[in-house]
Protein backbone atom coordinates (compact mmCIF):
# COMPACT_ATOMS: atom_id res chain seq x y z
CA UNK A 1 0.00 0.00 0.00
CA UNK A 2 1.22 3.20 -0.46
CA UNK A 3 2.43 5.61 2.22
CA UNK A 4 1.00 8.86 3.22
CA UNK A 5 2.60 12.18 1.95
CA UNK A 6 5.95 13.04 4.41
CA UNK A 7 4.68 15.90 6.66
CA UNK A 8 6.77 19.62 6.11
CA UNK A 9 6.70 20.41 10.12
CA UNK A 10 9.82 19.99 11.60
CA UNK A 11 10.76 17.31 13.86
CA UNK A 12 11.91 18.33 17.31
CA UNK A 13 15.08 16.92 18.05
CA UNK A 14 18.89 17.41 18.86
CA UNK A 15 20.46 19.92 16.49
CA UNK A 16 17.27 19.77 13.99
CA UNK A 17 18.46 15.60 13.55
CA UNK A 18 15.71 13.63 12.89
CA UNK A 19 14.00 11.11 15.31
CA UNK A 20 12.80 7.95 14.52
CA UNK A 21 9.20 7.56 16.05
CA UNK A 22 8.84 5.95 18.88
CA UNK A 23 7.35 2.34 18.48
CA UNK A 24 3.62 1.20 18.92
CA UNK A 25 2.45 -0.51 21.84
CA UNK A 26 2.32 -4.19 21.62
CA UNK A 27 -1.42 -5.95 21.56
CA UNK A 28 -1.11 -9.09 22.73
CA UNK A 29 -4.73 -10.52 22.61
CA UNK A 30 -7.02 -10.79 19.88
CA UNK A 31 -9.45 -7.77 19.67
CA UNK A 32 -12.65 -7.27 17.37
CA UNK A 33 -10.39 -5.69 14.96
CA UNK A 34 -8.57 -9.63 14.72
CA UNK A 35 -11.79 -10.89 13.23
CA UNK A 36 -12.14 -8.18 10.39
CA UNK A 37 -11.30 -8.68 6.93
CA UNK A 38 -9.97 -12.76 7.18
CA UNK A 39 -10.81 -16.19 6.49
CA UNK A 40 -11.19 -18.37 8.79
CA UNK A 41 -11.33 -22.04 8.61
CA UNK A 42 -14.14 -23.27 10.57
CA UNK A 43 -14.78 -25.38 13.54
CA UNK A 44 -14.65 -29.10 12.28
CA UNK A 45 -15.32 -32.50 14.69
CA UNK A 46 -12.30 -35.08 13.20
CA UNK A 47 -11.69 -32.57 10.23
CA UNK A 48 -10.03 -29.99 12.23
CA UNK A 49 -7.25 -32.20 13.84
CA UNK A 50 -3.99 -29.59 14.32
CA UNK A 51 -1.90 -30.82 10.48
CA UNK A 52 -5.25 -29.48 9.13
CA UNK A 53 -5.20 -26.54 10.90
CA UNK A 54 -1.14 -26.29 9.78
CA UNK A 55 -1.87 -26.35 6.10
CA UNK A 56 -4.46 -24.13 6.11
CA UNK A 57 -2.16 -21.23 7.70
CA UNK A 58 0.42 -22.01 5.14
CA UNK A 59 -1.93 -21.20 2.56
CA UNK A 60 -3.57 -18.54 4.19
CA UNK A 61 -6.15 -18.79 6.73
CA UNK A 62 -6.43 -15.59 8.72
CA UNK A 63 -7.41 -17.51 12.03
CA UNK A 64 -8.06 -21.23 12.65
CA UNK A 65 -10.45 -23.00 14.93
CA UNK A 66 -9.96 -26.54 16.43
CA UNK A 67 -12.68 -29.00 16.58
CA UNK A 68 -15.91 -29.29 19.09
CA UNK A 69 -14.43 -29.88 22.82
CA UNK A 70 -16.14 -30.64 25.71
CA UNK A 71 -15.49 -28.35 28.66
CA UNK A 72 -15.17 -31.68 30.84
CA UNK A 73 -13.20 -33.54 29.16
CA UNK A 74 -10.67 -30.87 28.93
CA UNK A 75 -10.79 -30.33 32.65
CA UNK A 76 -9.62 -33.92 33.16
CA UNK A 77 -7.49 -34.73 30.78
CA UNK A 78 -3.42 -34.05 31.05
CA UNK A 79 -1.23 -31.76 29.39
CA UNK A 80 2.24 -32.94 28.07
CA UNK A 81 4.41 -31.13 25.67
CA UNK A 82 6.67 -33.29 23.24
CA UNK A 83 9.96 -31.42 23.86
CA UNK A 84 11.11 -32.56 19.89
CA UNK A 85 8.32 -31.25 17.67
CA UNK A 86 6.91 -28.78 20.52
CA UNK A 87 3.17 -30.15 20.51
CA UNK A 88 1.12 -29.45 22.98
CA UNK A 89 -1.42 -32.80 23.98
CA UNK A 90 -4.46 -32.66 25.99
CA UNK A 91 -4.77 -36.55 26.82
CA UNK A 92 -7.61 -38.29 28.04
CA UNK A 93 -7.35 -42.08 28.84
CA UNK A 94 -6.50 -43.48 25.60
CA UNK A 95 -5.58 -41.07 23.40
CA UNK A 96 -4.67 -37.31 23.20
CA UNK A 97 -8.13 -35.87 22.55
CA UNK A 98 -6.66 -32.70 21.52
CA UNK A 99 -3.38 -30.92 20.05
CA UNK A 100 -1.99 -27.88 19.16
CA UNK A 101 1.39 -26.29 18.52
CA UNK A 102 2.63 -22.46 19.67
CA UNK A 103 3.12 -22.13 15.74
CA UNK A 104 -0.84 -22.00 15.66
CA UNK A 105 -0.83 -19.07 17.67
CA UNK A 106 1.25 -16.50 16.37
CA UNK A 107 0.58 -13.80 18.97
CA UNK A 108 1.60 -16.28 21.88
CA UNK A 109 1.78 -14.36 25.51
CA UNK A 110 0.34 -15.22 28.05
CA UNK A 111 0.13 -19.13 29.65
CA UNK A 112 -2.18 -20.66 27.61
CA UNK A 113 -2.21 -22.63 24.67
CA UNK A 114 -4.70 -20.81 22.88
CA UNK A 115 -5.98 -17.23 21.98
CA UNK A 116 -9.01 -17.52 22.44
CA UNK A 117 -12.28 -19.60 23.48
CA UNK A 118 -15.35 -19.91 21.19
CA UNK A 119 -18.76 -21.08 22.26
CA UNK A 120 -19.57 -23.46 19.28
CA UNK A 121 -23.89 -23.01 19.64
CA UNK A 122 -23.93 -24.29 16.10
CA UNK A 123 -23.42 -28.26 15.30
CA UNK A 124 -26.38 -29.55 14.96
CA UNK A 125 -25.34 -33.54 15.76
CA UNK A 126 -26.85 -35.79 18.18
CA UNK A 127 -23.82 -36.55 19.91
CA UNK A 128 -23.72 -32.33 20.51
CA UNK A 129 -27.84 -31.79 21.12
CA UNK A 130 -28.58 -34.47 22.95
CA UNK A 131 -26.71 -32.62 26.43
CA UNK A 132 -27.85 -29.78 25.90
CA UNK A 133 -24.70 -28.05 23.97
CA UNK A 134 -24.09 -26.99 20.28
CA UNK A 135 -27.06 -26.03 18.69
CA UNK A 136 -29.11 -26.91 21.63
CA UNK A 137 -28.26 -23.99 23.51
CA UNK A 138 -30.25 -21.85 20.34
CA UNK A 139 -33.33 -22.59 22.50
CA UNK A 140 -32.04 -21.72 25.78
CA UNK A 141 -30.68 -18.42 25.48
CA UNK A 142 -30.54 -17.46 29.06
CA UNK A 143 -28.03 -20.44 29.42
CA UNK A 144 -25.90 -19.69 26.40
CA UNK A 145 -25.19 -16.13 27.42
CA UNK A 146 -25.34 -17.22 31.39
CA UNK A 147 -21.92 -19.24 29.92
CA UNK A 148 -20.82 -16.25 27.35
CA UNK A 149 -21.12 -13.98 30.37
CA UNK A 150 -19.06 -16.55 32.79
CA UNK A 151 -16.52 -16.77 30.18
CA UNK A 152 -15.61 -13.54 29.93
CA UNK A 153 -15.86 -12.38 33.75
CA UNK A 154 -13.48 -15.78 34.41
CA UNK A 155 -10.94 -15.69 31.64
CA UNK A 156 -8.01 -13.35 31.49
CA UNK A 157 -8.64 -10.39 29.55
CA UNK A 158 -6.19 -11.82 27.04
CA UNK A 159 -7.87 -14.76 26.03
CA UNK A 160 -10.95 -13.86 23.43
CA UNK A 161 -14.06 -15.36 23.85
CA UNK A 162 -16.80 -15.27 20.45
CA UNK A 163 -19.48 -17.38 19.58
CA UNK A 164 -21.04 -19.53 16.81
CA UNK A 165 -24.39 -19.70 16.22
CA UNK A 166 -27.12 -20.52 13.50
CA UNK A 167 -29.65 -18.69 11.90
CA UNK A 168 -33.42 -19.03 13.80
CA UNK A 169 -36.08 -19.53 12.05
CA UNK A 170 -37.51 -15.64 11.79
CA UNK A 171 -34.97 -12.88 12.00
CA UNK A 172 -36.56 -11.06 14.60
CA UNK A 173 -35.39 -14.10 17.06
CA UNK A 174 -32.21 -14.64 15.31
CA UNK A 175 -30.82 -10.15 15.80
CA UNK A 176 -32.88 -10.76 19.70
CA UNK A 177 -30.20 -13.72 20.20
CA UNK A 178 -27.53 -11.81 18.25
CA UNK A 179 -28.15 -8.71 20.55
CA UNK A 180 -27.87 -10.60 23.82
CA UNK A 181 -25.18 -12.64 22.73
CA UNK A 182 -22.98 -8.94 21.77
CA UNK A 183 -23.93 -7.59 24.77
CA UNK A 184 -21.70 -10.36 26.80
CA UNK A 185 -18.39 -8.71 25.91
CA UNK A 186 -17.52 -11.52 23.04
CA UNK A 187 -15.25 -10.11 20.30
CA UNK A 188 -17.07 -11.61 17.59
CA UNK A 189 -20.12 -13.82 16.22
CA UNK A 190 -19.82 -16.30 13.40
CA UNK A 191 -23.29 -16.75 12.03
CA UNK A 192 -23.81 -20.25 10.19
CA UNK A 193 -26.21 -19.39 7.40
CA UNK A 194 -28.53 -22.03 8.13
CA UNK A 195 -31.16 -22.96 10.74
CA UNK A 196 -30.58 -26.23 13.02
CA UNK A 197 -32.80 -27.90 10.64
CA UNK A 198 -30.75 -27.59 7.75
CA UNK A 199 -28.79 -29.34 5.79
CA UNK A 200 -25.27 -29.14 4.13
CA UNK A 201 -27.21 -29.49 1.08
CA UNK A 202 -29.17 -26.67 1.07
CA UNK A 203 -28.73 -23.61 0.02
CA UNK A 204 -26.93 -21.18 2.79
CA UNK A 205 -29.79 -18.40 3.30
CA UNK A 206 -26.20 -15.55 3.05
CA UNK A 207 -29.15 -12.72 1.74
CA UNK A 208 -30.62 -13.10 5.39
CA UNK A 209 -26.89 -11.65 7.14
CA UNK A 210 -27.32 -8.17 5.56
CA UNK A 211 -29.70 -6.99 8.17
CA UNK A 212 -28.00 -8.75 11.06
CA UNK A 213 -24.58 -7.00 10.50
CA UNK A 214 -25.85 -3.90 10.09
CA UNK A 215 -28.60 -4.42 12.95
CA UNK A 216 -25.25 -4.98 15.48
CA UNK A 217 -23.71 -1.70 13.90
CA UNK A 218 -26.92 0.48 15.04
CA UNK A 219 -26.18 -1.12 18.64
CA UNK A 220 -22.61 0.97 18.86
CA UNK A 221 -21.37 -2.36 20.14
CA UNK A 222 -17.75 -3.62 18.85
CA UNK A 223 -18.33 -7.01 17.80
CA UNK A 224 -17.51 -8.28 14.26
CA UNK A 225 -20.04 -10.73 13.01
CA UNK A 226 -18.55 -13.84 10.30
CA UNK A 227 -20.06 -15.38 7.83
CA UNK A 228 -20.49 -19.05 7.40
CA UNK A 229 -22.04 -21.62 4.97
CA UNK A 230 -20.90 -22.41 1.05
CA UNK A 231 -17.84 -20.37 0.87
CA UNK A 232 -15.56 -22.10 -1.23
CA UNK A 233 -12.47 -19.96 -1.52
CA UNK A 234 -10.57 -17.11 -1.07
CA UNK A 235 -11.86 -15.10 -4.07
CA UNK A 236 -15.76 -15.98 -2.77
CA UNK A 237 -15.07 -15.39 0.46
CA UNK A 238 -13.71 -11.27 -1.10
CA UNK A 239 -17.10 -11.64 -3.00
CA UNK A 240 -19.19 -12.32 0.17
CA UNK A 241 -17.17 -9.54 1.95
CA UNK A 242 -17.51 -6.76 -0.48
CA UNK A 243 -21.41 -7.61 -2.01
CA UNK A 244 -24.45 -6.15 0.01
CA UNK A 245 -23.79 -8.92 2.73
CA UNK A 246 -20.85 -6.88 4.26
CA UNK A 247 -20.03 -9.69 6.79
CA UNK A 248 -16.63 -8.61 8.46
CA UNK A 249 -15.07 -12.03 8.03
CA UNK A 250 -15.82 -15.68 6.54
CA UNK A 251 -14.96 -18.69 7.61
CA UNK A 252 -15.18 -21.74 5.33
CA UNK A 253 -15.90 -25.30 6.86
CA UNK A 254 -16.59 -28.03 4.11
CA UNK A 255 -14.34 -26.76 1.45
CA UNK A 256 -11.52 -26.12 3.45
CA UNK A 257 -11.96 -29.97 4.73
CA UNK A 258 -12.15 -31.36 1.05
CA UNK A 259 -8.84 -29.17 0.30
CA UNK A 260 -7.26 -27.11 3.02
CA UNK A 261 -5.13 -24.90 0.60
CA UNK A 262 -8.44 -23.69 -0.45
CA UNK A 263 -7.44 -20.07 1.31
CA UNK A 264 -4.91 -19.72 -1.19
CA UNK A 265 -5.59 -17.46 -4.25
CA UNK A 266 -4.11 -20.43 -5.61
CA UNK A 267 -5.35 -23.99 -4.08
CA UNK A 268 -3.77 -26.71 -5.17
CA UNK A 269 -5.26 -28.92 -7.70
CA UNK A 270 -4.54 -33.04 -8.07
CA UNK A 271 -4.74 -32.94 -4.17
CA UNK A 272 -3.98 -36.89 -3.79
CA UNK A 273 -0.24 -35.73 -5.59
CA UNK A 274 0.57 -32.25 -4.36
CA UNK A 275 -1.38 -32.41 -1.05
CA UNK A 276 -1.53 -36.09 0.26
CA UNK A 277 1.62 -37.14 0.42
CA UNK A 278 3.38 -33.84 2.49
CA UNK A 279 -0.04 -33.97 5.04
CA UNK A 280 0.67 -37.36 5.92
CA UNK A 281 4.31 -37.12 6.32
CA UNK A 282 3.69 -33.69 8.46
CA UNK A 283 1.16 -36.13 10.47
CA UNK A 284 3.79 -38.49 11.17
CA UNK A 285 5.74 -36.04 12.06
CA UNK A 286 3.31 -34.55 14.79
CA UNK A 287 2.42 -37.93 16.22
CA UNK A 288 -1.02 -37.19 14.71
CA UNK A 289 -2.83 -40.62 15.19
CA UNK A 290 -3.49 -42.45 12.26
CA UNK A 291 -6.89 -42.78 12.28
CA UNK A 292 -7.43 -39.51 12.43
CA UNK A 293 -4.78 -38.68 9.68
CA UNK A 294 -6.72 -41.45 7.63
CA UNK A 295 -10.20 -39.92 8.01
CA UNK A 296 -9.17 -36.34 6.93
CA UNK A 297 -6.74 -37.80 4.13
CA UNK A 298 -9.91 -39.50 2.57
CA UNK A 299 -11.91 -36.51 2.65
CA UNK A 300 -9.41 -34.56 -0.19
CA UNK A 301 -10.44 -33.64 -3.61
CA UNK A 302 -10.32 -31.40 -6.44
CA UNK A 303 -9.65 -30.52 -9.63
CA UNK A 304 -7.84 -33.01 -11.38
CA UNK A 305 -5.71 -32.18 -14.34
CA UNK A 306 -2.71 -34.88 -14.19
CA UNK A 307 -3.90 -37.47 -11.49
CA UNK A 308 -6.84 -39.20 -13.36
CA UNK A 309 -9.98 -40.30 -11.18
CA UNK A 310 -8.83 -44.29 -10.98
CA UNK A 311 -5.36 -43.30 -9.68
CA UNK A 312 -7.08 -41.02 -7.12
CA UNK A 313 -9.42 -43.65 -6.04
CA UNK A 314 -6.69 -46.44 -5.70
CA UNK A 315 -4.60 -43.92 -3.63
CA UNK A 316 -8.05 -43.46 -1.27
CA UNK A 317 -8.76 -46.82 -1.10
CA UNK A 318 -4.78 -47.93 -0.37
CA UNK A 319 -4.98 -45.31 2.57
CA UNK A 320 -8.32 -46.51 4.03
CA UNK A 321 -7.05 -49.90 4.20
CA UNK A 322 -3.70 -48.96 5.66
CA UNK A 323 -3.15 -50.12 9.51
CA UNK A 324 -0.77 -47.46 9.87
CA UNK A 325 1.90 -45.48 8.37
CA UNK A 326 4.16 -47.80 7.37
CA UNK A 327 1.80 -49.48 5.61
CA UNK A 328 2.21 -46.47 2.48
CA UNK A 329 5.57 -45.68 3.11
CA UNK A 330 5.44 -46.21 -1.19
CA UNK A 331 2.89 -43.25 -1.17
CA UNK A 332 4.63 -40.69 0.90
CA UNK A 333 8.35 -41.48 -0.03
CA UNK A 334 11.00 -40.97 2.77
CA UNK A 335 9.18 -39.71 6.13
CA UNK A 336 10.72 -35.85 6.33
CA UNK A 337 7.74 -34.66 8.02
CA UNK A 338 10.04 -31.84 9.86
CA UNK A 339 10.99 -30.89 6.52
CA UNK A 340 6.90 -30.05 5.90
CA UNK A 341 7.09 -28.55 9.41
CA UNK A 342 9.97 -26.19 9.06
CA UNK A 343 8.28 -24.81 5.75
CA UNK A 344 4.99 -24.17 7.34
CA UNK A 345 7.17 -22.42 9.85
CA UNK A 346 9.01 -19.98 8.00
CA UNK A 347 5.72 -19.40 5.14
CA UNK A 348 3.75 -18.25 8.73
CA UNK A 349 6.80 -16.45 9.77
CA UNK A 350 6.62 -14.49 6.12
CA UNK A 351 3.50 -13.97 6.51
CA UNK A 352 3.67 -11.92 9.46
CA UNK A 353 6.89 -10.17 8.46
CA UNK A 354 5.18 -8.74 5.77
CA UNK A 355 2.00 -7.74 7.65
CA UNK A 356 4.26 -5.85 9.75
CA UNK A 357 5.97 -4.13 7.05
CA UNK A 358 2.38 -3.09 5.81
CA UNK A 359 1.34 -1.79 9.03
CA UNK A 360 4.61 0.32 9.11
CA UNK A 361 4.18 1.71 5.74
CA UNK A 362 0.90 2.79 6.59
CA UNK A 363 1.76 4.36 9.81
CA UNK A 364 2.12 7.90 9.48
CA UNK A 365 5.06 9.93 10.19
CA UNK A 366 5.65 12.13 13.18
CA UNK A 367 3.94 15.32 12.87
CA UNK A 368 5.05 17.87 15.37
CA UNK A 369 4.68 21.77 15.74
CA UNK A 370 7.61 24.01 15.13
CA UNK A 371 9.37 25.15 18.21
CA UNK A 372 8.81 28.86 17.23
CA UNK A 373 5.13 28.47 17.72
CA UNK A 374 2.99 28.57 20.53
CA UNK A 375 2.36 25.58 22.67
CA UNK A 376 4.44 23.31 20.76
CA UNK A 377 4.17 19.37 20.79
CA UNK A 378 6.46 17.61 23.26
CA UNK A 379 9.30 15.61 21.64
CA UNK A 380 8.39 11.76 22.62
CA UNK A 381 4.84 12.77 20.33
CA UNK A 382 4.19 10.68 17.44
CA UNK A 383 2.00 8.85 14.91
CA UNK A 384 -1.96 7.87 16.03
CA UNK A 385 -1.50 4.11 17.08
CA UNK A 386 -3.14 2.12 14.05
CA UNK A 387 -3.49 -1.70 13.92
CA UNK A 388 -1.17 -3.50 15.79
CA UNK A 389 0.96 -6.64 16.05
CA UNK A 390 1.61 -8.79 18.55
CA UNK A 391 5.03 -10.60 19.42
CA UNK A 392 5.72 -13.82 16.88
CA UNK A 393 5.64 -17.22 18.84
CA UNK A 394 8.64 -18.70 20.70
CA UNK A 395 8.87 -21.68 17.84
CA UNK A 396 10.06 -18.90 15.78
CA UNK A 397 12.10 -16.32 17.52
CA UNK A 398 13.64 -19.60 19.56
CA UNK A 399 13.38 -17.07 22.96
CA UNK A 400 11.25 -18.58 25.61
CA UNK A 401 10.46 -15.30 27.62
CA UNK A 402 6.64 -15.43 26.58
CA UNK A 403 6.14 -19.18 26.39
CA UNK A 404 5.84 -21.60 28.86
CA UNK A 405 6.56 -24.20 25.82
CA UNK A 406 9.77 -25.60 25.67
CA UNK A 407 11.77 -24.43 21.83
CA UNK A 408 12.24 -27.78 20.17
CA UNK A 409 16.08 -28.01 19.56
CA UNK A 410 16.95 -27.38 15.65
CA UNK A 411 13.82 -24.83 15.70
CA UNK A 412 15.92 -21.58 16.34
Amino acid sequence: MSRRPISTSPTPGPQGDSERPPKRPRIDHLTPDSFRNGIFLAPMVRSGALPTRLMALKHGATLVWGPEMVDKAILHAEREVDPVTGVISYNGKSRAMFTTHPLEKPYLYTKSDVSGVDLNCGCPKPFSTHAGMGAALLTNPDLLCGILEALRRELPREISVSAKIRLLPTQEETKKLVERIARTGVNAITVHCRTRNMRPRERALVERLKEIVEFVQGLGLDVAIVQNGDCTGREDAKRIRTSPVSADSVMIATAAESNPSCFSATPLRDVESTLSPSYVRLCKYLDNHWASTKFCVTQFKGTRSEVSKTDAHELKSRIAKAKGYEDIEDIVGSWTGEEEFKEISQIVEAQAEQEEVAEEEDMPPPCATPPDRPNPEPPTSGAPKMGLRMPMPAILTGSNMVSPTPTPGGMR
